[in-house]
């Protein structure tokens, strides 16, 4: 009897160990199972609740500068890449063809090459019949129209860059106005009160500073982009002039 007491104390606190084990496997499969619909939500599910808790009207003009900024972004990248060109193949064809064929040689050369590099070649080898001057001349008035068409739309980009931001501070002063303006109809602090004008002032100011900070980036590559591409034409120019200094002796 002494030892059938120890015994079926074992035998019970397994059993009750078992059973708390099992409660405990219970408990976490239903925890796991309402895991995936807090997955399921994801970034975007997520970023979107928190575009309509921001509200339409802010927010949708953030939007909207994102958009028009990324395809004005889109369409200046796409525009750089097609106008860059491989100068040092370039110079050496239209030299060679100056050497073999002459001034109309090298100008075919041009007309069948892309870019803004090219073109100015052209326009230095049209009036290369003319004198040298001539042909620098039109080369350095090409050169700034070129470098306009490069810097075409920047402008439109560093715009919704400066004003994203604003209209995101813009929409967590008016939040915070309406927070206030509920403190002072109700005569006392609350937080659950304000809480909601709050989060919709803080949300604006979050995505007007995300819109700015993508922009920028396409904005700083797109400058860099224009940047190589006018030293590249500028040091074209230097050469070209060389070249036709040198045919014409």
């Amino acid at each position: 009897m002494k030892k059938l007491f120890p015994s079926l104390a074992i035998v019970g606190a397994f059993v009750a160990g078992t059973n708390m084990v099992s409660a405990k496997v219970a408990t976490v499969a239903l925890v796991v199972q309402d895991a995936p619909a807090e997955a399921e939500r994801g970034f975007t599910q997520l970023l979107k609740e928190m575009f309509i808790t921001g509200g339409a009207g802010f927010m949708g003009i953030v939007l909207l500068c994102l958009i028009l900024g990324l395809a004005v972004a889109i369409e200046r990248i796409i525009y750089l890449n097609m106008a860059s060109t491989n100068s040092t193949k370039l110079k050496q064809q239209v030299e060679d063809a100056l050497a073999s064929g002459g001034v109309e040689a090298a100008k075919e050369v041009c007309r069948n090459t892309k870019g803004p590099v090219a073109s100015i070649y052209y326009q230095g080898l049209d009036r290369a019949g003319e004198s040298v001057e001539s042909a620098e001349k039109a080369v350095v008035a090409y050169g700034g129209v070129q470098m306009g068409q490069l810097e075409k739309n920047v402008s439109w980009l560093s715009l919704f860059i400066a004003i994203a931001p604003m209209l995101g501070f813009m929409g967590t002063v008016i939040g915070m106005i309406a927070a206030f303006q509920k403190i002072a109809a109700v005569g006392n602090l609350s937080a659950s009160l304000i809480a909601g004008d709050i989060q919709v002032a803080l949300l604006t100011t979050v995505f007007g500073l995300i819109t700015a900070i993508i922009l920028q980036i396409f904005y700083n590559y797109i400058i860099a982009k224009i940047d190589s591409i006018v030293n590249d034409m500028e040091d074209s120019s230097i050469t070209l002039i060389d070249m036709l200094v040198d045919h014409k002796k």
